[in-house]
């Protein structure tokens, strides 16, 4: 059974600039793209580098330490050298809070 917890709120989300925050002790990158948020673990798989620092490009982001890409809407690796997919959290929003599923961990 879901445990909604509030990570955020919308307006502190800009579309393309990833947000670390922290949901029970656990660092989750949040995204916004268009009306759509997504949340994924912040540490890439690969490196153990923050996600949030990276580049996003739509549903893409980056890590910023050697390149390795994910999508955001499945946590799937996409470009090596990261080969292990990261966490994907279910999202809901209700109103302006952002709030994620802490069953999910």
């Amino acid at each position: 059974m879901a445990r909604w917890v509030l990570a955020t709120t919308l307006d502190r989300l800009v579309e393309g600039i990833p947000l670390l925050v922290s949901v029970e002790g656990e660092d989750v990158a949040v995204f916004r793209v268009g009306d759509e948020v997504y949340a994924i673990d912040d540490l890439c798989s690969h490196a153990q580098a923050s996600l949030s620092e990276g580049e996003q490009r739509g549903y893409i982001i980056a890590c910023p330490q050697h390149g390795g890409k994910f999508d955001i809407r499945s946590g799937r690796a996409t470009r090596f050298p990261a080969v292990s997919s990261v966490r994907c959290y279910p999202v809901r929003l209700e109103g302006n809070a952002v709030l994620i599923d802490a069953e999910a961990w």
